[in-house]
């Protein structure tokens, strides 16, 4: 938006803000005032300057700080440096871009980040600092204690100064100035002194009075002609002139009727030559040719007492005073009111004049603004009204008045000529007038009743009351004939020869048209509270917020003489371009760009004035507005913008709520999570309007429009290195798109390190590798154990085999080979024969035993007792028990194979032992679910030898093998014989290892202790 006005103006023209216009009053400048007792400022300041960096620098009582428009912050000096005091009286920028520090104790240097000391001369006061054309520096001193001089010139890191000796009056210099000459002009507590090496002379303003005695010099200012301002603190003296030596007192009305008292350092010449004048007790003048304006506390100013001017780069006038600082600039749109001189105190009617003035209506007074000066005519005299309501001029050059409730004619001589209906009576309150191409002056009248008056040749010829006419609130001439009426409902109406066309349009709440106005294209465009109404050849369109307009009710609307629209809204001033004007009528939805004019601008927007005449044009394209509380003026072709883009900076960053200095190497903390950086611009025409955007490389390329605000902030940002860059523009859209940057490092955790990455990466190398390793080894393991259950297996059936029926096999073989050697003795071979049969029917059953001993197995039947109940109902059947019993106690409960598998060929060896061996008549096998696995296996026969039952019997390995089954299962066997009672062999198995998954450290005992036994039988055998 800002930047198609720059665009714009550029190309009509306009010229760039670099100083305020001295052709307005100061109180039509824009004023912002920071205040002490507000909290700007820790005391009164007394010295202002602006760095080669940007900021203003101002200093007082406590220091110095920086101000870039919205902040004041306090400097601190590098480590190690400090300021002779803290008490600043002076400032100066100087030409190669440092600081000069002037305090109640001596002279500071800041320059290239460093503060320089000049201890040598210190205690001394510095009231005043030059440069010179050479770029030297120069520095008045009071309350001088080394018995050097007041002036003093700063060579290098030293100062040479002069006094008595070198032609210098002893005094007390409060400021100093140099002329064009190359003379030095010191303003004393007794006079003036101009001084130059080995020329001198003393100028006393006491010569001016006789009586005045010893008056001082408080300012001194040359001027381009030779001659000198002159500022006193005496009164009845106050400003004068100094020209070759003659005195001249500066008489001026305006200031001959006040003791003017200048303050010292207090006089100043601004870029447009105007003359600042600051005093001590009646705040701040402003000399222009011959006209004095006058600036207080009265009206807003922070103090009258006023010791300092300065300038900035963008040609802001700054004032130090007693209470704090004032800004003054200039305002695209300029306000007129009473501190300007109307006499109404407010402005109802506007109307221009042909011959330039602008006529000003309101109550109780008739204003004239020409060429900046306001005349005012009277109007609550007599039988004259007091409220002004409408003004016109036709093309006579005859101004026509409604005052009250009556229509007047202005004539020459200031008198006025009332007009009167048809019948003789008052035209009642005049709303509006205009003329047609007939010239028939048309007067709207609110009566009462609401009337349309047609007035020819100065008379009232016609008169059409409601209900002929719609009610109207506003009209205006329609170039092709006839008159256009704003109706009070908001439609638009054409009344020509009698008779009334309307157009309606869609109404809202208070929907009076409160202005009409016709372009030369022939299109009508009426103001009301819903937006801007328009009718051009037979379309009608409704230009509103959902256009692009700030807001949607219109004031007053005129045109300027390039056809763009202006909109006087509650918002602010808005300008439509022709062009845009032109789409609206193609597409009624079409989004504008209009350029809106804000309080910041001037715009002092109401709710505007209740008649007519609300906005107009003169002759010199300026545009007019009432607005019901005061005139305002903005002129198009002369709008003075600021094209000076703002030099941005970044000013801290602030990590997890701790501020870091901006170093070249910025690295903040590792595992940071809320990172802020402030940043500024350095525009003081209106810093509320400073617009920024920023971005961070290496987290993104998309710019952030933050608008005003002065801080970014992010959240959890990565290790790594980011570049911060912040671009801003200033009031008028002209950006620094060169910005400023900030290169930083976030820091890394330990965790967040390459290396710790890399060792994460190796141990899940590593870790994969040691699974792999260990899934191998479980594999093999298994298989392992897998081998092992069938070589336990196969060597367990090589042990009954070798203990049973090998030996009887062997047995029938010796049998055999006797019989074959008594073959000659029928008898003999026939009972080895009855013999042989007998040994391989006992080789019969001991294979079948062998068979059922694998097919019986727990890990085929996959039931324990099921299998159990087998091997004791085969017992009975095998060798004629007379009582076997099998019990089982509690309830049956799911088994770890492994586990189930070696309890039941402990048991069956068992069953089958005391079946084969024992000769018993009973046998008692019970099985016992509980907290752990138990099997009892009992017998009445003729129990075991104490010495088999605990090392086994030579050759043989059932019971063996039971003991090392149990020990592979961690359990517990038992065997219990004697030759009375029989034999009782029992197995307890815990039950963590029988009745759950055991852990896989115990399986992996369990098959270890399986394995070592394996190897210790086959290595027995």
């Amino acid at each position: 938006m800002r930047e198609a006005l720059i665009s714009l103006v550029i190309l009509c023209g306009a010229v760039s803000a670099w100083a305020i216009n001295p052709n307005v009053r100061i109180s039509q400048y824009g004023h912002t005032a920071w205040r002490i007792q507000d909290g700007f400022l820790g005391s009164a300041p007394r010295a202002i300057a602006q760095y080669a960096d940007g900021y203003l620098w101002i200093g007082g009582g406590n220091g110095l700080v920086r101000f870039d428009g919205a902040r004041f912050l306090p400097w601190t000096p590098p480590p190690g440096k400090h300021l002779l005091s803290p008490d600043i009286g002076f400032l100066l920028a100087a030409r190669d871009g440092s600081l000069w520090i002037g305090t109640s104790l001596g002279l500071s240097h800041w320059t290239n980040k460093d503060l320089i000391n000049y201890s040598s001369y210190a205690n001394a006061s510095i009231t005043s600092i030059i440069e010179d054309e050479d770029g030297t520096i120069w520095v008045t001193r009071a309350r001088i204690t080394d018995g050097t001089g007041p002036l003093c010139q700063v060579t290098g890191m030293d100062m040479r100064c002069y006094g008595k000796a070198d032609g210098l009056p002893e005094d007390r210099y409060s400021s100093m100035a140099r002329d064009s000459a190359g003379n030095f002009w010191l303003a004393g507590s007794t006079g003036l002194t101009r001084w130059r090496p080995g020329s001198f002379q003393t100028y006393y303003p006491s010569e001016l009075k006789s009586n005045a005695g010893q008056v001082g010099v408080s300012a001194v200012l040359p001027n381009p002609d030779g001659s000198l301002w002159v500022g006193t603190a005496q009164p009845g003296l106050g400003l004068q002139q100094l020209a070759q030596g003659v005195w001249k007192p500066f008489v001026v009305p305006e200031l001959n009727s006040r003791t003017l008292e200048v303050h010292s350092n207090a006089l100043y010449r601004g870029r447009q030559n105007a003359l600042w004048v600051g005093t001590y007790r009646q705040g701040i003048y402003r000399i222009y040719g011959s006209e004095v304006d006058h600036f207080d506390s009265s009206e807003g100013l922070s103090s009258d007492y006023a010791s300092k001017f300065f300038e900035d780069r963008e040609g802001n006038l700054w004032v130090l005073t007693s209470g704090g600082i004032d800004c003054f600039r200039d305002l695209k749109i300029t306000t007129f009111s009473a501190r300007e001189g109307l006499t109404t105190p407010e402005v109802d009617s506007v109307q221009a004049s042909r011959e330039g003035p602008v006529w000003i209506g309101g109550p109780r007074a008739l204003n004239i603004l020409d060429a900046g000066r306001v005349s005012s005519i009277p109007t609550g005299k007599g039988s004259l009204g007091d409220q002004v309501t409408s003004l016109f001029e036709d093309h006579a050059g005859q101004r026509w008045v409604g005052l009250d409730n009556s229509l007047f004619i202005f004539e020459k001589g200031g008198r006025f000529t009332r007009i009167n209906k048809p019948d003789g009576s008052p035209t009642g309150m005049i709303y509006g007038i205009t003329e047609d191409v007939d010239n028939n002056l048309w007067v709207l009248s609110f009566g009462p009743p609401r009337t349309l008056i047609r007035i020819y040749d100065r008379k009232a010829r016609q008169e059409i009351p409601t209900p002929h006419i719609p009610p109207a609130n506003s009209l205006v001439a329609d170039p092709r004939g006839g008159i256009w009426l704003g109706l009070m409902n908001g439609d638009l109406a054409r009344y020509q020869q009698g008779r009334t066309e309307i157009f309606r349009f869609e109404h809202k709440y208070d929907s009076r048209v409160n202005q009409v106005l016709v372009s030369p294209d022939g299109s009508v465009l009426g103001a009301t509270a819903f937006g801007l109404i328009g009718w051009s050849d037979g379309k009608q369109r409704t230009l509103s917020a959902k256009n692009g307009l700030p807001c949607d009710g219109v004031n007053a609307v005129v045109q300027d003489s390039s056809g763009a629209l202006w909109l006087y809204m509650p918002c602010g001033l808005v300008k439509i371009a022709k062009s845009d004007l032109q789409r609206l009528w193609v597409q009624p939805n079409v989004r504008l760009q209009p350029i809106v004019f804000d309080v910041f601008d001037g715009v002092q927007p109401g709710s505007g004035a209740p008649f007519e005449s609300k906005a107009v044009r003169t002759p010199d394209d300026r545009l007019w507005f009432a607005n019901g509380r005061v005139l305002q003026m903005i002129d198009p072709s002369h709008l003075a913008l600021n094209l000076m883009a703002p030099a941005v900076r970044v000013e801290q960053v602030i990590a997890d709520r701790k501020s870091y200095s901006l170093e070249s190497d910025l690295r903040v903390p590792p595992g940071t999570r809320d990172l802020e950086i402030d940043y500024t611009a350095l525009s003081f025409t209106v810093p509320q309007k400073v617009r920024f955007r920023y971005r961070l490389e290496g987290r993104t390329a998309d710019w952030v429009d933050p608008g005003t605000r002065r801080q970014a902030f992010y959240t959890d940002l990565r290790p790594g290195t980011y570049r911060f860059h912040v671009i801003a523009c200033n009031n008028d859209g002209v950006w620094n798109n060169d910005g400023a940057t900030l290169d930083f490092t976030v820091a890394p955790a330990w965790y967040q390190t390459n290396t710790f990455r890399l060792l994460c990466v190796a141990m899940v190398v590593i870790g994969a590798w040691i699974f792999y390793i260990l899934r191998v080894q479980h594999v093999t393991r298994k298989i392992s154990a897998r081998f092992d259950e069938r070589l336990a297996e196969r060597t367990r059936i090589a042990r009954e085999l070798h203990d049973t029926l090998m030996q009887t096999i062997q047995a029938s073989k010796l049998i055999a080979d006797h019989a074959l050697r008594k073959r000659d003795n029928p008898d003999q071979a026939y009972q080895s024969m009855e013999e042989l049969s007998s040994w391989l029917g006992q080789a019969t059953v001991q294979g079948r035993e062998a068979l059922s001993s694998l097919r019986l197995s727990a890990v085929e039947t996959n039931d324990l007792i099921q299998a159990l109940k087998r091997a004791t109902d085969e017992c009975r059947n095998q060798n004629a028990i007379a009582e076997v019993g099998f019990s089982v106690v509690g309830d049956a409960r799911e088994m770890h194979p492994f586990v189930r598998d070696e309890v039941y060929r402990i048991s069956y060896e068992a069953i089958r032992n005391a079946c084969t061996h024992s000769k018993c008549t009973r046998l008692d096998v019970v099985l016992r679910y509980a907290q752990v696995l138990a099997i009892r296996v009992k017998d009445n026969g003729r129990g075991i030898d104490p010495v088999v039952a605990q090392k086994g019997k030579d050759g043989h390995f059932g019971l063996q093998g039971m003991r090392e089954r149990a020990t592979r299962i961690h359990s517990t066997l038992t065997i219990v014989s004697s030759t009375d009672s029989g034999t009782e062999i029992s197995i307890e198995v815990p039950g963590r290892i029988a009745f759950r998954k055991p852990r896989a450290s115990t399986l992996e005992a369990i098959k270890a202790t399986f394995a070592r036994t394996q190897r210790i039988d086959e290595k027995g055998r």
